[in-house]
């Protein structure tokens, strides 16, 4: 069995690639601060909708609505994570609008985010271990 099978492994994992990938965006914007015109590009943040309609279509379970009250989760979507402009604060006279200091504090976010993740990867996977063991072992 794949850890991929597991829901929530699954999910981390697809998180996890998607704060990868927007660290390479954000360093390309950092080596491009002294480019004429360059804009900085970031990823689109994931949608908690088309996540969570991928898990379901991989697993085969749903959500039901059994209140009236329930939030019923439509949509879906792809995972594959988006690249758009998103300019900074500033932009300077040659139309280069990558401020340094932003790029940092995105870079410092998602490093955060990055090893809360791991985190949890690891600690679910340390329980599934546990799980799997003998009983007094």
């Amino acid at each position: 069995m794949s850890t991929e099978n597991i829901g929530l492994l699954g999910a981390l994992k697809q998180k996890m690639t998607w704060l990868g990938q927007r660290q390479k965006l954000v360093a390309q914007n950092v080596a491009n601060a002294s480019t004429p015109g360059f804009k900085p590009r970031d990823l689109k943040s994931l949608d908690f909708a088309a996540v969570l309609k991928g898990q379901q279509e991989q697993t085969g379970l749903g959500l039901s609505l059994t209140n009236a009250g329930h939030m019923n989760v439509e949509g879906g979507g792809s995972f594959a994570p988006k690249a758009v402009v998103s300019p900074d604060s500033e932009t300077t006279m040659d139309g280069n609008s990558v401020v340094l200091e932003e790029q940092m504090l995105k870079m410092a976010e998602s490093r955060m985010q990055y090893e809360a993740a791991l985190g949890f990867y690891q600690k679910s996977l340390g329980l599934i271990r546990m799980a799997g063991k003998a009983p007094g072992r």
